[in-house]
């Protein structure tokens, strides 16, 4: 690592340590004001926290959330990428489906939940559905956008250099699609989050967002917000993860904007 990224990083870490510090003074602040029995102090939601994090019962849920999460989000990749990449390149396409795509983009997914239900039953496949189609949306909208406004000269150098249309994809589309496509995760990382909430909220035994309603149901404050922060650091590192993704897999787009 080279010493001018090691100030770098200090600073991010730090901006990041300072704005989570003033995060739980407010927490603290409104737990003061509300009463501990409708906001329990932070120190005491981590305490208890900490030793739900000690026993098989949380882990359980938790792992029953990411597999959730994961398993939505990788499918949603997996048709809305390719598919955002071809509607950005071929007009007849777009053409053909860009209607249907901005006519039912606006609709509630959540509404859906019911019907898979009904269609696959109540395990983790409808609810893995619902949340690729709720974030798979806004994928598709932003690496299309991206792949339209990809400059035709590039295109045209590399057809003129005798590159095939599988070469055109790998060395010119995809880079340019990739910063696009991982960002379109980032921002689709905390509709994911909040529908996975929705669909665990009930017709399950397993997830954070059962462990969430369940809390709330008999009453016990504590362990509700135990839930709402192990949920809340699930949505904040699956962003962080997809952040460093980003940097990892995009050095040429670090340059570009550092320029």
């Amino acid at each position: 690592m080279s010493s001018r990224k090691i100030p770098r990083i200090a600073s991010f870490l730090l901006r990041h340590a300072a704005t989570a510090a003033v995060l739980v003074l407010i927490w603290q602040a409104l737990s003061l004001a509300a009463g501990s029995a409708v906001l329990p102090p932070p120190m005491e939601s981590f305490k208890l926290l900490w030793e739900q994090m000690q026993g098989p019962e949380f882990w359980g849920h938790a792992m029953a959330s990411v597999k959730r999460l994961f398993l939505g989000m990788a499918c949603a990749s997996a048709v809305a990428f390719p598919l955002g990449l071809a509607l950005g390149q071929s007009k007849r396409l777009d053409r053909l489906l860009a209607p249907a795509v901005f006519m039912t983009y606006p609709i509630p997914k959540i509404v859906f939940l019911p019907v898979f239900f009904v269609m696959l039953g109540m395990g983790d496949a409808s609810r893995a559905l619902l949340i690729a189609l709720a974030t798979g949306y806004q994928i598709l909208v932003i690496v299309r956008s991206t792949a339209k406004g990809l400059d035709p000269s590039y295109a045209k150098a590399a057809r003129q250099m005798g590159a095939s249309p599988m070469a055109l994809m790998r060395h010119v589309y995809l880079p340019a699609a990739l910063p696009s496509f991982l960002t379109s995760l980032r921002v689709a990382s905390g509709t994911a989050t909040a529908v996975l909430f929705m669909a665990e909220s009930f017709a399950t035994n397993e997830g954070l967002g059962c462990l969430i309603m369940d809390a709330w149901g008999v009453g016990d404050t504590e362990a509700m917000f135990t839930g709402i922060i192990a949920l809340c650091a699930l949505g904040v590192s699956l962003y962080a993860l997809l952040g460093a993704a980003e940097w990892l897999l995009c050095p040429w787009a670090r340059r570009q904007a550092a320029h």
